[in-house]
């Protein structure tokens, strides 16, 4: 099943995340068992060299493969899904424009004006002929909208209206500066979650999906109650850490 069938499906899934532009870090956090892998450009440090590299260590562990493309680059969504990629998350999609945008380079006609050529993805991803995957794409591909500021959240009933967005992703940290208006970064703040739950709720209403960055692993039971179906969480250096102060722990108790 592909990622949104499964999210539309009602699963919970959990997302790694990547910000390190190296192959072999990539297929380490591709094993940790998490369902999916985000390579992140917008604040991570991935590049167009790095994405088309780093997927096969991804679909390799038949993991659901998501690149965030960096602010306005819609060009590179199209290149994200012919690299191999099976979703898009475009951040700061904040007017209509933009998400039309965004939605035209990830749909083939009649929907979307993605350019034909999946010279890396249709052998990555199981192609069998072009045919095929002309009509099957535009349903096995999805686009997340980032939902982050109160210029988007006034609108997202629009945003979700438009034909070729398939879900919304919260980014709690930014939305959070937004809706203090520049007075905190947190994202857990318990002021704002009315609006992060109005968002998947709008999108539930639409039969589109949402997903969220989860800063604190605690609240993803609170988040799938809203109807959020794909929580991330990262990124490498957070694992490398959790993981170190584990091993420290023990090895230190064990000594006394």
């Amino acid at each position: 099943m592909t990622l949104a069938q499964r999210m539309a499906a009602g699963e919970k899934l959990h997302t790694a995340w990547s910000g390190v532009p190296d192959a072999l870090t990539v297929e380490m956090v591709a094993k940790l068992g998490f369902d999916a892998v985000v390579l992140d450009m917008q604040h991570g440090a991935h590049h167009e060299d790095s994405v088309v590299r780093c997927l096969p260590a991804v679909l390799a562990r038949n993991a659901h493969a998501i690149v965030r493309i960096p602010v306005g680059r819609f060009d590179m969504a199209s290149r994200a899904l012919d690299f191999g990629a099976e979703a898009v998350i475009a951040p700061m999609v904040n007017t209509i424009e933009d998400a039309k945008r965004f939605a035209a380079a990830m749909k083939y006609p009649p929907i979307g004006e993605r350019s034909w050529g999946p010279t890396f993805a249709f052998s990555r991803r199981g192609g069998t002929d072009f045919p095929s995957w002309l009509k099957s794409e535009n349903g096995r591909t999805a686009a997340f909208a980032m939902i982050e500021t109160r210029e988007a959240l006034a609108i997202v009933d629009d945003i979700l209206a438009i034909d070729g967005i398939d879900g919304v992703f919260v980014g709690p940290s930014d939305f959070s500066i937004a809706w203090t208006r520049g007075e905190s970064v947190n994202g857990t703040l318990p002021d704002m979650m009315e609006g992060v739950a109005h968002i998947a709720a709008r999108a539930g209403a639409a039969g589109k999906l949402a997903a969220i960055y989860v800063v604190d692993p605690a609240m993803c039971g609170r988040f799938a109650e809203m109807g959020y179906r794909l929580y991330a969480h990262g990124a490498e250096a957070r694992y490398m850490a959790k993981g170190a102060d584990q091993i420290l722990a023990a090895a230190k108790a064990s000594l006394g």
